[in-house]
């Protein structure tokens, strides 16, 4: 990841947060699983490549006090502090690449609806793998959401890997068990479509 750093700084730069093709002014089905799998207000979230998202505006509305939302990217980061306000010193903010990244405790859940998918070189997984193993404990819960096989096969310019559930459980490996599964079709501002796969894991140990 860290070659791109450059184009996703350009990206949050240049364009207007709803102006991005993963946009989406609530994640519904990410509020709705982590909302399951984390009934504590207190339990600890991560939200990998959270760019811009507004995810993190509606976890702290619904409670949540134990935020971290890390990004490649300083811009993007910088676009959600200040959209938040005064609510931006609720956050731990990290910029970094994931690939490498050690995190510095384990959160017990850990969401990823925009990285993932672009790491297509065998050592880039293995390294973002090493960091979900040293970010997660037994019980935690990992949620992910990549282009479906039937997605698109780039995003902004950028390849991607396509994964099912199951392909996506068969690369996290046998510690994290598959829990919870879906498809969604993403429109984008401007009207077109993108297959997902969610899928939500329980690590094992």
């Amino acid at each position: 990841m860290s070659g791109t750093r450059g184009h996703w700084e350009n990206v949050y730069a240049t364009r207007a947060e709803t102006a991005v093709s993963w946009y989406q002014p609530h994640s519904e089905r990410s509020l709705e699983w982590i909302a399951a799998a984390a009934s504590n207000p207190a339990a600890a979230i991560v939200d990998v490549g959270g760019g811009a998202s507004k995810l993190v505006d509606d976890l702290i509305a619904k409670g949540y006090t134990d935020l971290t939302v890390l990004d490649v990217a300083e811009e993007a980061l910088a676009k959600s502090r200040d959209r938040l306000d005064s609510d931006a010193g609720k956050v731990a903010w990290v910029v970094a690449d994931i690939t490498e990244w050690r995190p510095p405790r384990t959160y017990d859940v850990w969401h990823d609806r925009a990285v993932f998918h672009f790491l297509t070189g065998p050592a880039q997984q293995v390294a973002y793998l090493a960091a979900l193993r040293a970010g997660t404990a037994a019980g935690s819960t990992v949620i992910m959401a990549t282009f479906a096989l039937d997605g698109p096969e780039k995003c902004s310019d950028l390849p991607v890997q396509r994964y099912s559930p199951a392909t996506l459980a068969a690369r996290l490996g046998p510690a994290f068990v598959l829990k919870r599964q879906a498809d969604e079709t993403h429109e984008t501002p401007w009207g077109s479509q993108q297959r997902f796969s969610y899928a939500m894991f329980r690590r094992l140990s």
